[in-house]
């Protein structure tokens, strides 16, 4: 059948995405878009091949209506009926907008970029230990909303680290990560409780390395529960639970880019950049300290980015500080705890007597 190549019936892009798609030497045509999915992709998608009139066609030809039943009749080289597309559902039907086209450039740009690289797991630089740590969470206003505590300690299956706060309305927060770290840190198993009005619903999660996962969330409102089990595929740098351990262990001016799995309430893998962005003084009582402000960046594939941003729901940046001796040492987290959030500050905390 020689070369495959693309034919969007029901989705009219416009002349700048038609010739997109010309110059890549795609086939283009139809008048009309589905909602929903469709927006990005519309009704149908065919395949043809070079010989088929269809290639020839570009941004001249994006007003002709598709004759589907020419199509579907088409005798390929075999002597039977060629299957032409796959069906997708449409909830409605809309004429063509310029949402039409960044829907195809989209759907281009996800065609012909380059596939990323391999994931590497993060080397082991410093070994983590037993650690108590203090820990306090505010608003980004520097009102307190939850005390907790930082708990780390070896086992058998690896070391587990703990954090925990205990919110002032009564709200919980608990995740658990176990994780090995010999010569590469790897995520054997995740944990997380989130109960109270602090958060938008209740939510058990847990995360195998093998990929099996299970979550139940309980409705605010109405007490509805849901439970959502299933496997997904995991690269080695996956870090759900420890990112902040990651970047203790990178070396200084260096960035790096692993993988988390956020939980909405489906699973999705998604690459985060670690990144630093420069260098504070903080003061340990009244000795100056320097402290890397790491981003982390959420890097979204074009799908999700697509709809998280129909849906409002864009992540974004969470903020880190670690203070760089010649042992590393947090100092500072902002950012949300939940994918959908409000933007949080974690800090340490020292002991103190009350009056």
């Amino acid at each position: 059948m020689g070369e495959i190549r693309f034919l969007l019936n029901g989705a009219a892009p416009g002349r700048l995405a038609g010739k997109v798609l010309k110059g890549l030497e795609f086939g283009v045509l139809g008048n009309r878009m589905g909602g929903g999915m469709n927006l990005a992709v519309g009704e149908f998608i065919l395949g043809f091949g070079d010989g088929d009139p269809e290639a020839r066609l570009g941004a001249d030809d994006l007003g002709r209506s598709v004759d589907s039943k020419r199509l579907r009749n088409r005798l390929s080289p075999s002597g039977g009926r060629r299957p032409i597309g796959v069906l997708i559902p449409c909830l409605s039907v809309m004429s063509f907008t310029r949402a039409t086209t960044i829907g195809l450039l989209i759907l281009v740009t996800m065609l012909s970029a380059p596939r990323p690289l391999p994931a590497a797991a993060v080397p082991v630089r410093f070994v983590e230990g037993t650690t108590h740590g203090f820990l306090v969470l505010r608003t980004v206003e520097g009102v307190l909303i939850a005390s907790g505590d930082l708990l780390q300690v070896g086992r058998a299956a690896g070391v587990e680290s703990r954090m925990l706060f205990h919110f002032k309305d009564g709200s919980l927060f608990d995740e658990t990560v176990v994780f090995t770290q010999q010569r590469v840190f790897t995520m054997q198993s995740y944990r997380l409780v989130q109960r109270g009005p602090a958060f938008a619903e209740d939510t058990e999660i847990s995360l195998e390395r093998n990929g099996k996962y299970r979550v139940k969330t309980k409705a605010r409102k109405d007490g509805k529960e849901e439970v959502l089990d299933g496997t997904i595929e995991l690269p080695p740098d996956v870090y759900s639970g420890m990112v902040l351990t990651v970047a203790k262990n990178l070396p200084k001016g260096a960035g790096e880019t692993v993988h988390i799995v956020a939980f909405t309430p489906t699973p999705r893998l998604i690459q985060l950049e670690l990144t630093p962005k420069g260098e504070h003084k903080v003061l340990i009582g009244e000795l100056a300290k320097t402290a890397i402000h790491y981003v982390f960046k959420p890097r979204l594939g074009v799908w999700l980015k697509l709809f998280a941003t129909l849906l409002g729901s864009v992540p974004g940046d969470y903020h880190a500080w670690i203070i760089t001796d010649e042992v590393p040492a947090f100092a500072r987290f902002e950012g949300p705890l939940s994918p959908t959030g409000p933007v949080w500050r974690i800090e340490l905390a020292s002991p103190r007597w009350p009056d």
